[in-house]
C-alpha cells in the first residue's frame, strides 16, 4: 500500500479487528436472542438517570415488547445465556453521571461512551471485569483515574483521551496484563511516568501526548518490545532520549517531540520498521548522522525547532525513496548542499526549511516535486529569481512560504487563480518582487505580500463575491489609488495591513461592512498613507477590534466617541498626525483594555479627561502579556496523523509603532507589554489631572508640546513602572516633585521649556539626565545645570566627574562649617562685652550701684579668706607640737 501512513492503517485495522473479533467471538444478537429481565431493568435504571439533549436517541429503549437485544446501541449474545455484552452510546449527547445500575451488566465486554458529558469516572466500573473494550474519550471527565480499574485484566484497549483527568497515572494500570492499546492523551496528567507501565509486555499502542508529564524517560520503555506506536509528544519530559530506544524493534510511529530533551540522537539504527520519527520541539544539539542515511524506509521526518549542526548533502538523502514529510526548519546550523542536477528518489508532500541554510541560487531540485503542497523555504538566504517552472509547481500548495529571502522578479498576475484546491497560506513577504498585484484566489486564507516593491492599485480584491481570506498584509510596497467599493465581499477579515503606501481617498463606507455577525475583525494598519476624510461611522460595527491604527494620514473631524462605546475590546489605538479637532471625547475612558492610546500631532483641544484612571489595563503593574499575534489555525488533514488529526498554528506577530524615549520605534514581540499615552503636540491646556498618577502600570508618558499649566503632580512618583516622561514645551510652573527622584526605571526624561523653579530633587536618576532635559526653566537650578541654588558655593556641571564632584560638595560643607562657627563666637563675645559694659557706662546710677556692690563683694571676700588662713595657720602649729612631743617620749 502506498501512502506514509500505510503501516499505521495495518495497525488500526488491527485494533478494530480486535473489536470485531471480540463481537463475532460471542455470536452477538441474532433474532433468537432476547434479552434477560434483571439487565433489561438495569438499562431502564440507566436511561433513567441520563439527560438525552436531543431527546431523541434513547426512544427506542422501552420498545420492542420489552426485548432489549433490539435496542439502539445494545447487543446481546446466546453464548452467554441471552446476556447484553455490548453497550455503545458515543456521540449520543447525554449527560448526567454514569449510574452504577450498569453493574447490572456483568457479562459487559464492550462499553463505548464516548463523545458524551459524563463528568466522573466512578470506581464501580472496575467491577465490570469481563471489560475488554472500554472508550470514555472526550467526555468532560475530570479527577483522578480510580485504582480500581487495574481489576479489569481482561482489558484489551482502554481510550480515556481527551478529558480533563488530573493526578498521577496511577500504577495499578500496570495490572492490564492483557492490555494491546492505551490512550491517555490530551489530559493534565503530572509527575513522573509510572513505570509500571513496563508490566505492559503485550501493548502495542501507546499514546500520552498532551499532557503535564515530567522528569525522564524511564527505562522501563526498552522492555516494551512490542510496542508499534509510542507517543509521548507535548509533555514537560527531560533528560536524553534512551539508548533503550534503539532495542524496541517493533516501533513504526515514535514521537518525542514538544518536550525538553536534551543531547544528541541515540543509535537508532535497529529500528527498520521505522516509519514516523518526530523529534521537534525540543533542545537537541549534534548531528543527524544516527537519521540520515540509516533509515532508509521513513516516511515522516520532523527535527525542527532543535541545535543541530550538520551539512546535508545528496548522500544522506539518496537512499530515502519512501520520504514524503520533512521538517528540518529552525535548525540555524543545518546546511542543504546538492548539486544543481541532482535528481531526489522520493516524491515530498511536505518540506518545511524556514530559518535553514540553502545558499544563494533558487533550490533546482525542487522541479521534481510535482506532489508537493506544503514547502517553506523562507530565510534560507535565496538572493536568485525564480525560474518559471515553480509558479506551475506552486500554483497547487495548501501552503507557501518564500519569506525574509532577496528573491526578485514579478508574480504571474494569474498565479492565485490557478489552484483547484484549498489554498491555506501565500507568504511572499520581505523580498524584492515588483510589479503589479497578482489576482487573489477566492479560497486563500493568509495572503502576506508586504515589504516588497509592488506597484498599483488595489482593486484586485473585488475580483471575487465572497473570499475565505482573513489575514491580508499588503503594507510596505509602492500602491496607489483609492480603496475599492466592494468590502462587502470579504466576510472573512480578521487582519489587515495596508499600511506605508501612498494610498488616498476616502475610507468608503462599504468597508465597515467587513464587519459581520459572523466577522470577528480584530486588526487594522492603515497608517502612513495619504487617506483623508472622517472615521467611517460603519466601523462602529466591528466591536472585536483589538488594533486600530490610523496614524500619518490626512484625517480630519473630531475623534469619534462610538470608538469608546462600540470598540471594548481594543488595546491598541493610534491616530497620531491627521487633522483631528475637538476635545478628547469622555467616553474613549470606557475602554478598559486600552493599552496604548496615541493621539499626537493633531489639533485636539480642550483638557486631559480625570476618568483616564477608568483605564483598567494601565492601572495593572503586571507585566502579563497581552497576546496580540494572529494565528492561522490550519488543518492539516491526515498530513501529521491518520488518527489524530491536528491542527498547525502559523503565527503572524502584530506590531506597533511608539513614540516612546524621544524615538519612534516598531514594536512586535514585546507588543502586548506596552503601556503607554501620548497626547503630544496638541492644543491640550489646564491641569495634568492627577488621576493620571493611578495608572501605574505606564510605562510611557508624553504630554509635551501642548498648553498645559499647573504643577506636576505631586504624586508622580507613583508610576513605578515608568521608563519615559516627556512634558516639555508647556507652561508647567512650580517645583519639581521630590518623588520624581524614586522612579528607577526611569531612562528618559524632558521637562525642558517650561515655568518649573526651584532646586532639581537629589537622587539617583534625575542628575544621571542630560541638562538638555531641563533646558529653559529660568528658575530651575541645581545639577546637572550650570545654574547654581542659592547657598550654592560653585555652578555644578555635568562636565565634572563623579569623584571630584563629590569631594567639592564635602569640602564646600566643610568650609561652611567653620564660618558659621567663628562667626558665633564673634557675636557672642560683642553682645556679651557691650550689654554689661555698655549699660554702666550710659546710665550713672547702675554705675555707683554696681562699684559699691564690687566693694562690698571685695571686702566680704578679703574677711573670709583671712579668717580661713588663720584656721589653717593654728591647726598647722597644732599638729607640729603633737608630733614633737610623740619624738621626745620615743
Amino acid at each position: 500500500m502506498r501512502g506514509p501512513y500505510a503501516v499505521f492503517l495495518l495497525l488500526f485495522g488491527l485494533r478494530l479487528s480486535i473489536a470485531t473479533t471480540i463481537c463475532f467471538s460471542l455470536n452477538l444478537h441474532n433474532s433468537e436472542v432476547r434479552c434477560i429481565e434483571e439487565e433489561r431493568q438495569a438499562l431502564l435504571k440507566f436511561k433513567k438517570g441520563l439527560q438525552d439533549d436531543y431527546g431523541s436517541w434513547l426512544s427506542s429503549w422501552g420498545s420492542h415488547e420489552g426485548d432489549c437485544c433490539k435496542w439502539e446501541g445494545i447487543e446481546c449474545s446466546n453464548r452467554t445465556g441471552d446476556h447484553v455484552v455490548k453497550l455503545v452510546l458515543r456521540n449520543k449527547h447525554l449527560s448526567s453521571e454514569i449510574s452504577s445500575s450498569l453493574l447490572g451488566l456483568q457479562h459487559l465486554t464492550y462499553l463505548d461512551l464516548s463523545f458524551n458529558d459524563f463528568f466522573i469516572l466512578p470506581k464501580f466500573i472496575g467491577s465490570l471485569t469481563k471489560l475488554q473494550y472500554l472508550n470514555l474519550s472526550t467526555s468532560f471527565i475530570s479527577g483522578t483515574i480510580p485504582p480500581q480499574l487495574g481489576n479489569l485484566s481482561s482489558l484489551i484497549s482502554l481510550d480515556l483521551s481527551s478529558n480533563f483527568f488530573s493526578g498521577t497515572i496511577p500504577p495499578q494500570l500496570g495490572n492490564l496484563s492483557s492490555l494491546i492499546s492505551l490512550d491517555l492523551s490530551v489530559n493534565s496528567f503530572s509527575g513522573t511516568i509510572t513505570p509500571q507501565l513496563g508490566n505492559l509486555s503485550s501493548l502495542i499502542y501507546l499514546d500520552l501526548s498532551y499532557n503535564l508529564l515530567e522528569d525522564s524517560i524511564p527505562e522501563m520503555f526498552g522492555n516494551m518490545e512490542a510496542l508499534v506506536h509510542l507517543d509521548l509528544c507535548c509533555n514537560m519530559l527531560e533528560g536524553s532520549i534512551l539508548e533503550a530506544f534503539g532495542n524496541m524493534v517493533a516501533l513504526v510511529h515514535l514521537d518525542l517531540s514538544s518536550n525538553k530533551l536534551q543531547g544528541a540522537i541515540p543509535d537508532l539504527s535497529k529500528l527498520s520498521l521505522l516509519r514516523e520519527l518526530h523529534l521537534s520541539n525540543n533542545q537537541l544539539n549534534g548531528s543527524l548522522d544516527n537519521v540520515l542515511g540509516k533509515h532508509f524506509k521513513l516516511q515522516t521526518l520532523y527535527v525542527s525547532f532543535n541545535s543541530f549542526k550538520a551539512v546535508i548533502t545528496e548522500t544522506h538523502l539518496s537512499n530515502f525513496s519512501s520520504l514524503r514529510m520533512m521538517d528540518l526548519s529552525f535548525n540555524s546550523d543545518l546546511s542543504l548542499k546538492f548539486s544543481p542536477d541532482w535528481v531526489p528518489p522520493f516524491y515530498l508532500d511536505i518540506l518545511l526549511l524556514g530559518s535553514c541554510k540553502l545558499g544563494l541560487a533558487f533550490p533546482q531540485w525542487l522541479q521534481t516535486q510535482k506532489k508537493i503542497s506544503w514547502l517553506d523555504i523562507s530565510n534560507t538566504r535565496i538572493s536568485d529569481t525564480i525560474p518559471n517552472w515553480f509558479w506551475d509547481l506552486s500554483s497547487n500548495m495548501r501552503f507557501l512560504n518564500i519569506s525574509h529571502n532577496q528573491i526578485s522578479g514579478t508574480i504571474p498576475l494569474q498565479w492565485f487563480l490557478t489552484s483547484y484546491i484549498k489554498v491555506y497560506a501565500r507568504d511572499v513577504s520581505y523580498n524584492h518582487f515588483s510589479g503589479p498585484l497578482p489576482h487573489l484566489n477566492s479560497d486563500a486564507i493568509l495572503l502576506n505580500l508586504s515589504n516588497n516593491l509592488f506597484q498599483g492599485t488595489i482593486t484586485f480584491i473585488c475580483g471575487t463575491n465572497r473570499s475565505s481570506l482573513e489575514y491580508l498584509n499588503l503594507s510596505n510596497n509602492l500602491l496607489f489609488g483609492e480603496l475599492p467599493e466592494c468590502w462587502e465581499n470579504k466576510m472573512a477579515l480578521s487582519y489587515l495591513n495596508l499600511a506605508n503606501n501612498n494610498l488616498s481617498g476616502r475610507i468608503p463606507e462599504s468597508f465597515g461592512r467587513i464587519c459581520s455577525k459572523e466577522n470577528h475583525v480584530k486588526s487594522l494598519h492603515f497608517q502612513n498613507n495619504n487617506f483623508i476624510g472622517e472615521l467611517p461611522v460603519a466601523l462602529m460595527n466591528c466591536s472585536s477590534l483589538r488594533i486600530i491604527d490610523f496614524g500619518e494620514n490626512k484625517l480630519f473631524g473630531r475623534i469619534p466617541a462610538w470608538i469608546g462605546t462600540s470598540l471594548k475590546n481594543l488595546v491598541v489605538l493610534r491616530v497620531p498626525s491627521n487633522m483631528f479637532v475637538g476635545s478628547i471625547p469622555l467616553e474613549l475612558c470606557q475602554l478598559t483594555s486600552l493599552q496604548i492610546l496615541d493621539l499626537s500631532n493633531n489639533n485636539i483641544s480642550g483638557t486631559i479627561p480625570r476618568c483616564l484612571k477608568n483605564f483598567t489595563a494601565m492601572a495593572q503593574k503586571d507585566l502579563k502579556d497581552i497576546d496580540l499575534q494572529f494565528y492561522l489555525l490550519l488543518f492539516l488533514d491526515h498530513y501529521i496523523s491518520p488518527n489524530n488529526n491536528r491542527f498547525f498554528k502559523h503565527p503572524y506577530i502584530e506590531n506597533a509603532f511608539v513614540n516612546t524615549k524621544g524615538l519612534h520605534l516598531v514594536y512586535d514581540k514585546i507588543l502586548g507589554l506596552l503601556k503607554v499615552i501620548d497626547l503630544s503636540r496638541n492644543k491640550l491646556k489646564g491641569e495634568i489631572p492627577s488621576e493620571i498618577t493611578s495608572l501605574v502600570g505606564l510605562i510611557g508618558l508624553n504630554l509635551s508640546g501642548n498648553l498645559l499649566t499647573g504643577i506636576i503632580p505631586w504624586s508622580i512618583g507613583r508610576l513605578e513602572r515608568l521608563e519615559s516622561l516627556d512634558l516639555s514645551s508647556n507652561h508647567l510652573s512650580s517645583v519639581i516633585p521630590p518623588s520624581l527622584a524614586t522612579l528607577s526605571f526611569l531612562g528618559y526624561l524632558n521637562l525642558s521649556n517650561n515655568n518649573l523653579s526651584g532646586r532639581i530633587p537629589t537622587g539617583t536618576q534625575l542628575q544621571s539626565f542630560n541638562a538638555s532635559s531641563y533646558a529653559s526653566n529660568q528658575y530651575l537650578c541645581g545639577m546637572p545645570l550650570l545654574k547654581m541654588c542659592l547657598g550654592d558655593e560653585t555652578p555644578q556641571g555635568p562636565q565634572i566627574g563623579n569623584k571630584h564632584r563629590e569631594g567639592n560638595i564635602q569640602e564646600h560643607a566643610h568650609s561652611h562649617g567653620h564660618i558659621w562657627f567663628y562667626t558665633s563666637i564673634a557675636m557672642g563675645f560683642i553682645v556679651g562685652f557691650w550689654g554689661v559694659c555698655g549699660s554702666l557706662v550710659l546710665k550713672s546710677s547702675w554705675r555707683h550701684a554696681y562699684f559699691q556692690f564690687l566693694d562690698r563683694m571685695g571686702d566680704r571676700l578679703y574677711v573670709t579668706i583671712a579668717i580661713n588662713m588663720a584656721k589653717v595657720l593654728r591647726n598647722f602649729k597644732t599638729h607640729c607640737k603633737a608630733e614633737d612631743q610623740e619624738a621626745t617620749s620615743a
